[in-house]
């Protein structure tokens, strides 16, 4: 029996045909649109590797069935940056050293823009850190991933407050 879903993933529709409907979001994102960007780690939920954004909220791809999330708007790191330009995230990223093998740093970020968006965090480190907890870092790059949400968050907030002057 084959399930039909439709996804819009960074601004592209995607009607998709699975034979399965234990597919994860990951692996559809993965293997079906080639979206390697997302990572696949502990495939438990548990490092936050995964991350992406589903209809604006921070989701562990590895545990989302792709089926739940016909009609989804979907973000990947492949969709943050626009063109050469990129996110002021990312950009904070590479400022601050939040990253060294590089490979949680594409969860780091989506998390980190979730986050940003639900604005709950404040200028606070200590709540940064904690609503950034569930994404791991095997290298232990914490302070600057720290140090670039904040950067990051002020960078946003200043733009969008020039925009609305």
């Amino acid at each position: 029996m084959n399930f039909s879903i439709r996804l819009t993933v960074n601004g592209v529709r995607h009607d998709v045909e699975l034979d399965d409907p234990r597919v994860t979001l990951l692996d559809l994102l993965r293997e079906r649109l080639d979206l390697t960007g997302t990572k696949k780690g502990c495939d438990r939920g548990q490092c936050g590797a995964c991350t992406v954004l589903v209809d604006g909220r921070r989701v562990n791809s590895c545990l989302a069935l792709a089926v739940s999330h016909d009609g989804a708007d979907v973000v990947t790191i492949e969709g943050v940056s626009r063109g050469d330009q990129l996110h002021p995230v990312q950009a904070a990223f590479i400022a601050h050293d939040g990253f060294q093998c590089g490979f949680c740093t594409p969860g780091q970020i989506m998390s980190a823009i979730g986050l940003i968006q639900e604005a709950q965090t404040g200028d606070d480190p200590e709540r940064i850190r904690e609503a950034m907890s569930g994404n791991l870092c095997r290298c232990g790059a914490y302070a600057g991933i720290t140090e670039a949400v904040l950067e990051a968050r002020q960078s946003l907030a200043s733009s969008n407050q020039r925009r609305s002057a």
